[in-house]
């Protein structure tokens, strides 16, 4: 009897022994994983509903981050998005559950985010919400990225730049597509002067938000990225499967995207330039943008101007005017006057 007890004494000691080894080995992984947030680089997030919140999580708690991310992980985020949207709300658990695995902690509020974090990505996917989120972020003094769209109207991005200039806090908005293959050299002026542009991307429509504003503005964004701001009247044509909206800028260039709602989901375009006639490439996902946000973040400059942002909303509520108007051209300068503000500002 005594005989069996040691044994057992020595096998718990010898269990034990490896099972404190197992805690170490766990615990040094978790350190390797989940590194030290870095002073003045914790980023919160606001809206779980959304696989972008995902994926920026991934490439920045990731067990090799790539260096163009400069230390920022994401600290924080709050789970709420949109709250009648069902493709959205039915993503929270599961996203609030992935990004857990990463050392995210899910912050109670806005406010407990904000006691959290020194920046913030504003990723809810309902832009109805953004201003109401925005809010805080810029009162608190977080420089802020918001994901598209940056609102749901025009007028609410009117608000939010206004806001963030009276609070002196930097805010940048874009879609991921502003960074598609081929763009960035045409922006720098790799082949001359754009004289005119054609871009595409898939445009479901969703009832809560003005027809582009929920996902015809990635090709929208690619239009503007390429044409830059100015755009001075637009008309629509619109049928239950595609639109066609064409806009001429100040300059005389004209400029067309194209939503699509059948057939193969695609996001391209054709840049017409002094030197030559560029074919755009494909999506690169979503890096390349998170490394702008992480730039931002440092420099506190946006790489967009407001002005190009606003035209961008300006353009798409001018397509749905130009919609009810049976194609009839409208203006920018009409949907910035019914939104308070002036164009030239």
């Amino acid at each position: 009897m005594l005989k069996q007890q040691t044994i057992d004494r020595k096998q718990f000691l010898r269990l034990s022994a490896l099972a404190g080894i197992g805690i170490g080995i766990r615990s040094s992984a978790s350190a390797m994983r989940y590194k030290p947030f870095a002073e003045g680089k914790k980023i919160g997030i606001i809206g779980l509903d959304t696989s972008h919140a995902v994926a920026f999580v991934k490439s920045l708690n990731g067990d090799k981050p790539d260096p163009v991310f400069m230390g920022y992980r994401v600290a924080a985020a709050y789970p709420q998005g949109s709250k009648d949207i069902p493709s959205s709300v039915e993503r929270i658990p599961g996203y609030t559950a992935e990004v857990q695995k990463y050392g995210v902690v899910i912050a109670t509020s806005i406010a407990d985010l904000l006691s959290k974090v020194d920046v913030v990505c504003l990723e809810t996917n309902d832009g109805r919400l953004h201003l109401e989120q925005a809010l805080p972020v810029l009162k608190a003094g977080k420089p802020l990225f918001i994901d598209k769209p940056i609102t749901a109207s025009l007028k609410d991005a009117v608000a939010i730049f206004k806001a963030a200039e009276q609070y002196k806090v930097p805010v940048f908005s874009s879609s991921s597509l502003r960074y598609i293959n081929g763009l960035n050299e045409i922006v720098r002026g790799d082949y001359g002067k754009v004289i005119g542009a054609q871009t595409y991307s898939p445009a479901p429509l969703e009832k809560t938000h003005p027809d582009l504003f929920w996902y015809g503005i990635h090709g929208v964004e690619i239009l503007f990225t390429a044409m830059g701001p100015g755009c001075q009247s637009v008309i629509r044509m619109h049928t239950p499967e595609t639109d066609v909206v064409a806009g001429i800028w100040n300059d005389g260039r004209i400029g067309s995207f194209r939503g699509t709602r059948s057939g193969k989901s695609d996001y391209g375009g054709t840049i017409f330039t002094e030197k030559q006639t560029v074919t755009l490439g494909s999506f690169k996902g979503y890096d390349p943008l998170l490394k702008e946000i992480i730039r931002f973040f440092e420099t506190g400059k946006s790489p967009v101007a407001p002005k190009e942002t606003l035209d961008i909303l300006a353009f798409m509520e001018a397509a749905d005017e130009s919609k009810k108007r049976n194609g009839l051209p409208v203006t920018l300068e009409s949907i910035y006057k019914k939104a308070n503000y002036k164009a030239s500002n």
